[in-house]
């Protein structure tokens, strides 16, 4: 099993950029399946982007695609969201989210361990 802890988000303009990191502990990370999901205030919380650990396939919502790019760093137990051209429309609570399977990488229920979340702001 491992957990997870999430980290990078922050106050940024407009069209910034932010790279978050979801740091896991336990020593099988690099094989889970690594999800990325956002809940902005009164709304449900969306899928954004996955990442497959068998292979790296990569999986976007069509809303984030060209802006957004998830990646891993297996040797270092950790996964990333880069998150380019960022937009007031963007601002929410950020979750990194693993599973040693996710069955549809775009549901919440797919995912076993999730991380606690971090704050992205973004100012107009």
């Amino acid at each position: 099993q491992v957990q997870l802890e999430e980290s990078g988000g922050g106050l940024v303009q407009a069209g910034g950029s932010l790279r978050l990191s979801c740091i896991a502990s336990g020593r099988t990370f690099s094989r889970y399946d690594i999800g990325w999901f956002r809940q902005a205030p009164g709304k449900e919380r969306e899928f954004l982007a996955a990442i497959r650990w068998r292979g790296s396939s990569t999986y976007y919502a069509d809303s984030v695609k060209g802006r957004f790019t998830i990646s891993r760093n297996n040797a270092e137990n950790t996964g990333y969201l880069q998150i380019d051209s960022l937009k007031p429309e963007d601002t929410a609570i950020y979750y990194c989210a693993a599973d040693p399977f996710a069955s549809s990488v775009g549901r919440e229920n797919s995912y076993k361990t999730w991380g606690q979340g971090t704050q992205v702001t973004v100012s107009s």
